[in-house]
């Protein structure tokens, strides 16, 4: 699909997630990271395999030659042919073992791709929710504005009538400034959590931009109870980082076995074949060729003895990376567990506020009505009328804020839960 044609669609929060995985510049870095471990791997599998090579050279030489009396250079040349392969027969399993971790590395890079999806996909998600945030702040805002124009226009004709003071009149012309400059700031964190989105996704900037407005119900809460434990078995048996890390625990097994190997001895088998012509023998080209083929067969054997204790530092140094590798699984496994933890003290108070602050919007509004009606009818002064009218506004920022923390917390625990991310 050409860009422009992206960027004049509305996105939903999957189509923003895919789009953003197939263009983010670190996913692709991790995808050609496994592109190199599947080169590894099949290079470690090619090394089971016999070597094979061959060589030709070519020869002048020089002589000085007093036969004649005179002295000179005689020259000849000759030619020579080989072909060489070799096998190691025994290497105390180094090239298995070699070939397990390299099939593991590429297993690991999955791991760590899926990983990154997962980290990316979040963002994205925050960055959409911010969006909607910020879109109903304006609605509100806009919302005030028109509510505090009606009761100015009310408030100057009483003016004009000498029914209230200049004070009274300008506190009210005050506060719909206040409300207008709220506004603006409001549009200037919708403008910056439009370009938030695009710049995740790696999509220009565009005006065109446009997101889906889903349905969020105002009867959000789900009244969900998590168990810490339940929804942990959960994440470890499907969380990528966790798999990641038992992953990158075997690898680092396998490297106190690849260096062991290096203590034992290294049988080989080589065989080859070679031939050579020379221009001082008077026997054609291929018939020397011919006559002088000499094939050959042979093992050897490499036995250590003593390698300056290299061998020693490399399974040390093997087994401190095992270890490594085993507490960077523990801590994997605690950080999942703190955040879950957290995930479901945040389900349980955002819950509870969530249903706090319907309740004292619901209180608020009815209030700020009666103060709206109130004030029209001059029961009561600009002063109380405002007082009423900033209470609305704080209950209304609070119920919103409340609104988007309560599903950022659902989504959350959907994310540990293995549910796909969607609104």
């Amino acid at each position: 699909m050409p860009l422009f044609m992206q960027q004049d669609s509305v996105w939903t929060l999957e189509k923003c997630i895919d789009y953003a995985l197939t263009r983010n510049i670190q996913v692709r870095k991790n995808i050609l990271s496994n592109r190199q471990f599947q080169v590894y791997s099949e290079q470690a599998k090619a090394q089971r395999f016999p070597s094979a090579n061959a060589s030709v050279g070519q020869n002048f030489n020089w002589s000085k030659s007093t036969a004649t009396g005179e002295s000179g250079l005689t020259g000849n040349y000759g030619s020579n042919f080989s072909v060489n392969s070799g096998i190691t027969i025994f290497n105390a399993s180094k090239l298995t073992n070699l070939i397990k971790q390299a099939e593991l590395s590429i297993e690991s890079g999955n791991y760590s791709l899926e990983t990154t999806k997962e980290s990316i996909s979040l963002s994205i998600l925050d960055a959409y929710l911010q969006i909607l945030y910020a879109e109903e702040q304006v609605r509100n805002t806009e919302k005030q504005i028109v509510s505090t124009t009606s009761q100015l226009n009310l408030a100057e004709e009483r003016f004009n009538l000498k029914a209230i003071s200049q004070t009274d009149y300008a506190q009210v012309k005050s506060q719909l400034a206040s409300e207008k400059l709220t506004l603006a700031n409001s549009q200037s964190q919708l403008a910056i959590a439009r370009i938030t989105l695009e710049q995740l996704m790696e999509l220009p900037v565009s005006d065109n931009f446009k997101i889906l407005h889903p349905d969020i119900a105002e009867s959000l809460n789900q009244s969900r109870t998590p168990d810490v434990k339940s929804v942990y078995d959960v994440a470890l048996g499907i969380k990528p980082q966790i798999k990641n890390a038992s992953i990158n625990k075997e690898i680092a097994s396998y490297d106190e076995k690849i260096a062991r190997a290096g203590l034992f001895p290294v049988l080989s088998a080589s065989a080859g074949i070679s031939s050579q012509y020379t221009s001082v023998n008077s026997t054609s080209y291929f018939g020397q060729i011919n006559d002088g083929i000499y094939p050959s067969f042979g093992f050897s054997l490499s036995i250590p003895i003593y390698q300056k204790k290299q061998v020693k530092t490399s399974i040390a140094v093997a087994k401190i990376g095992y270890q490594n590798a085993e507490l960077s699984e523990i801590d994997t496994k605690n950080t999942l567990r703190k955040n879950i933890e957290q995930a479901c003290v945040d389900v349980s108070s955002a819950q509870i506020k969530y249903e706090a602050s319907k309740e004292n919007y619901s209180a608020t509004l009815e209030a700020s009505n009666l103060s709206d009606e109130r004030f029209k009818q001059g029961v009561i002064n600009s002063v109380d009328y405002l007082v009423s009218k900033t209470n609305l506004i704080v209950a209304e920022s609070e119920l919103l804020q409340s609104k988007y923390n309560l599903i950022v917390s659902y989504k959350i625990m959907d994310y540990y839960m293995g549910i796909p991310l969607s609104l």
